[in-house]
Parts: C-alpha cells; sequence; structure tokens
C-alpha cells in the first residue's frame, strides 16, 4: 500500500502577500508543491490530498490537471489528485461558527478534513515549504513501515539552523524527545535569527525568556509529520473538547502539534522524532523570494532536479 501525501494549501501567506502556492519560482515557472509532489512521487506515494480552500479550489485543480496529466507513481500508475476544502463551518454538531470567527480553524482541522479520502498512512506537509528528497524518502520509509501498525505517528525534525530566513525573524517549535526518540515537547520560540556573532538567539514563548542562545543543531518543526490512519479519530475527538473550551476565542487556532501532544500525553500514541539533512527553505517574506528562485536554479544545474519538471 503507498503512502498518501496530503498538502496544507489553503493559507494565504499573509506576510507574504498572495497566494504563493501558485508562485512559479523554479526555472520553468515550478511550484514548490511540484517539487514536494516530484519528491513524494520518487519516495514512493501514491496520491495526493489537497486541503484548499473554496474560493481558489477550482484554479488549483485545473493547474493541477494541466501540470500533473502524465506523472505516474514509482509502480508506473497514474498519480491519484483529490482535493478538500477547509472551511469555518467543517465543525462537528452542535457546535456552530461564532459570527465574529473569520480565521480559520488551524492546521489540525485541515488535517481533518482528509479524514474521508485517506485509509492508509500518510505524511502532512505545508505547501509553501521546500523539504528536499532526503526528507521524503525518511518519511516514505517510516509511512510504509508503519502500514498495519496504530497509534504511531512520527514528525520529521529540521536542524535549527537549516531553516532561518536570511530577510527577517521567523518563529519554530523545537523538538524535545526521550532516550528512545519520542518526542515530548514542542517549545514555540519566537523572533529566532542569526546575529553578529554568528550565533543564534531567539525569544522563548513557553517561559518567557527573551534574546536566549539557541542549539543551531535543534530539532525543529517545519510541520512535516507522519501518521497513521486511526489519528482521525483521535483528533476529531481532540477538537471537539478544543472547541468546548475556545469557541468563544475568535483567533484560537487547532494545531497539529497541540492535537499530537493530548495524544501523546494522553497514552493515545507516540511520536517519533526523525532528523534530515535536507535545508529547508521557502518564501517567508517577500524578501525571500530571489534566494529561493537562485536556489531552484543552482538544483537543477546540479542535476538534482530536471528542468522542466515536468
Amino acid at each position: 500500500m503507498k503512502p498518501t501525501l496530503l498538502v496544507l494549501a489553503a493559507g494565504m501567506g499573509s506576510r507574504y502577500g498572495g497566494l504563493k502556492q501558485m508562485d512559479g519560482l523554479g526555472p520553468h515557472g515550478e511550484t514548490i508543491i511540484d517539487y514536494s509532489i516530484h519528491d513524494a512521487v520518487e519516495a514512493g506515494f501514491g496520491k495526493v490530498v489537497y486541503i484548499v480552500r473554496e474560493s481558489f479550489k477550482e484554479q488549483m485543480e485545473q493547474a493541477v490537471k494541466e501540470k500533473y496529466a502524465g506523472v505516474k507513481t514509482v509502480d508506473g500508475e497514474p498519480l491519484q489528485f483529490v482535493f478538500v476544502t477547509q472551511e469555518l463551518d467543517k465543525i462537528p454538531a452542535p457546535f456552530t461558527v461564532p459570527q465574529e470567527r473569520v480565521k480559520p480553524w488551524g492546521t489540525a482541522h485541515a488535517v481533518l478534513m482528509g479524514a474521508e479520502v485517506i485509509n492508509e498512512p500518510f505524511a502532512v506537509i505545508n505547501g509553501d515549504d521546500f523539504y528536499g528528497k532526503e526528507s521524503f524518502r525518511i518519511l516514505g520509509d517510516w509511512c510504509r513501515k508503519h502500514t498495519n501498525t496504530k497509534g504511531r505517528y512520527c514528525i520529521v525534525g529540521f536542524e535549527l539552523e537549516n531553516t532561518l530566513s536570511e530577510n527577517g525573524s521567523v518563529s519554530r517549535g523545537i523538538c524535545s524527545y526521550d532516550a528512545k526518540g519520542n518526542l515530548t515537547d514542542i517549545a514555540e520560540h519566537l523572533e529566532i535569527a542569526r546575529e553578529a556573532d554568528g550565533k543564534v538567539y531567539g525569544n522563548n514563548s513557553v517561559n518567557g525568556e527573551n534574546h536566549v542562545e539557541l542549539d543551531a543543531k535543534a530539532l525543529c518543526s517545519m510541520n512535516m509529520w507522519g501518521f497513521t490512519p486511526d489519528y482521525f479519530q483521535k483528533s476529531a475527538e481532540i477538537f471537539k473538547t478544543f472547541l468546548k473550551e475556545h469557541i468563544t476565542e475568535p483567533k484560537k487556532e487547532y494545531y497539529i502539534p497541540y492535537a499530537v501532544d493530548v495524544m501523546v500525553k494522553g497514552g493515545e500514541g507516540s511520536c517519533e522524532v526523525l532528523s534530515t539533512p535536507s535545508r529547508w527553505f521557502g518564501v517567508t517574506y517577500k524578501e525571500d523570494r530571489p534566494a529561493v528562485v537562485a536556489k531552484f536554479a543552482e538544483l537543477v544545474e546540479k542535476g538534482i532536479y530536471p528542468s522542466p519538471l515536468y
């Protein structure tokens, strides 16, 4: 059974300004998602599920139909594509959306939208992040290994220094894990940047410490996860509890790390921390775009990717 790739593509990129999921950054207008799908296919994935908003679903479907028409899996079968929408009103009864609610319900809510179309181990990624070939190979191997298991999840951790932006500070969740490599906590750090002395500093939002030196090699979350399908039912129950407690808070969101944390600490599952040597990059800021374009051009020049990609 081939694993599925679930792509979180419903965000509009407020800091970047526009629909960056559709932005052509490769030498022939390839998007970051194009490279992720290319790497996922090589890693043995057989289906791609897009989580989008209804407002641009048609645009995305048309782009996919045109671009990936002839793409085959490693077994020579047509790569499958499914589109599912995340909207504010897609919440369980008896809850109703408060009038003041404008923001989506968060990444864990977005993942829940794939419950009806995914029945196999699956990976979750952001649509606007470049993760690298090795990361997809690691995640694909993990998914295949856990085809017949339950309650086993994973996160692909990137070394902190491999996730920084040259054009501003970033926020990252730094992973803590036990001797067996299982996740125990993700601590959110804000305003992370490498400073003039060459060291990396940031603010710890958990304990309130500001401008603390961080381990540049620490593994952090870039929202690259692996789940067995039983995750959906567990997450759906946690979401109900979340709504009971927070539905009146218009900006409160249901995030994947929160859902996993509840499962792990409640003894309902374990989450393995996998390390990748890949260097992440993305377009957090508009100013990041030229550097990302240059990096894709370099990868093509080195023969790591064909051009055009499809």
